[in-house]
């Protein structure tokens, strides 16, 4: 028997058209599931290839609605012994969001591999016919096994938890700012070299044990003269929790520094992350456990976001929050 990738399509610039080949602009979440396999070379030899439209959006309008249907789909696939991977057609946007909520709420060891294009379909040079080939290439090799979900995009395999987009328009504009992609892949031949060693699928204490809707989080990005009121009108909005993209080591204005531990006292939970788009957020300039604040280690505010979402489910002890960011 031979074995089967199943494909879950989402939509984005690799499902995207253009009326040429040759501008920037198009249209995303155009063509089906059926078009966009058909840009891949003939591998019926080597593997059964079956694709399914889970939504056909743009990333910019992913929402957890479409991630609990990616999350069940999965997880009642895998347990047919004949899949051996899955491969999740997803726009580029908030494809790192998608990707780390499912490394965390998963329960399967097979290989799930996350795939777009920063060109659509109909561009010259189109990357995400190669992406998408190198996908199934990392979906079907053994060695992906049980390293929770993955982002291959570019010749590059990224881990959910650390892959980042950081280019508007490059077709590199995925890395892992932190500590580095986990492997690489070169027309289909893999390459692995590393894999996290922070919870995930089935090790995640963080799984759904019903599909329920996430509590309301919400990220402050702060800037000069930010303004408490922004903060203050989640609250009244009904965050349940507020992730603060603070400056250099995460670091809030005064006036907003106090407006957080007002939340905290007020039952809201506060996590101080950080701006800059790298490295850990740690407690020398603010007196974290002062305030009753969360740091996310080194998760960018985004990332950040869909752990506390998930936490919130699970208790709002502050230091138990606190050591899932510690060990997932």
């Amino acid at each position: 028997m031979k074995a089967k990738v199943m494909v879950l399509a989402t939509g984005g610039t690799i499902a995207g058209g253009s009326e040429s080949q040759i501008s920037g602009a198009y249209t995303s979440a155009t063509m089906g599931i059926d078009r966009i396999l058909e840009a891949l070379p003939p591998l019926h030899h080597v593997v059964d290839i079956e694709g399914e439209q889970i939504a056909n959006v743009g990333s910019q309008d992913m929402d957890w609605g479409i991630w609990f249907k990616l999350l069940e789909r999965i997880e009642t696939l895998a347990q047919q012994e004949a899949i051996k991977g899955f491969v999740i057609t997803h726009g580029t946007d908030s494809m790192e969001e998608s990707a780390y909520f499912l490394h965390l709420t998963l329960k399967t060891s097979k290989p799930v591999v996350l795939v777009g294009a920063m060109r659509n379909g109909s561009s010259m040079s189109a990357d995400g016919p190669l992406n998408l080939y190198n996908a199934v290439a990392v979906a079907l090799n053994k060695e992906s096994v049980g390293k929770g979900v993955l982002v291959v995009m570019d010749d590059e395999i990224h881990c959910a938890r650390e892959v980042v987009k950081t280019h508007t328009s490059s077709v590199h504009a995925f890395c892992s700012p932190n500590c580095g992609k986990i492997g690489s892949i070169y027309y289909g031949k893999v390459h692995f070299y590393m894999q996290s060693l922070r919870k995930h699928t089935l090790q995640s204490d963080l799984g759904l044990e019903k599909i329920q809707e996430l509590p309301k989080v919400v990220v402050i990005y702060t800037h000069v003269d930010c303004k408490v009121s922004l903060l203050e009108n989640a609250i009244i909005n009904g965050a349940k929790g507020i992730v603060v993209a603070g400056m250099g080591n995460g670091n809030p204005g005064s006036a907003l520094l106090n407006a957080m531990g007002k939340a905290v006292k007020e039952g809201v939970v506060v996590v101080r992350a950080s701006r800059t788009g790298g490295g850990l957020v740690s407690s020398t300039e603010v007196d974290d456990a002062k305030y009753g604040f969360i740091t996310p280690d080194n998760l960018n505010p985004q990332k950040a976001r869909v752990l506390l979402q998930l936490a919130l489910l699970k208790t709002k002890d502050v230091a138990k929050i606190q050591e899932f960011f510690h060990t997932h």
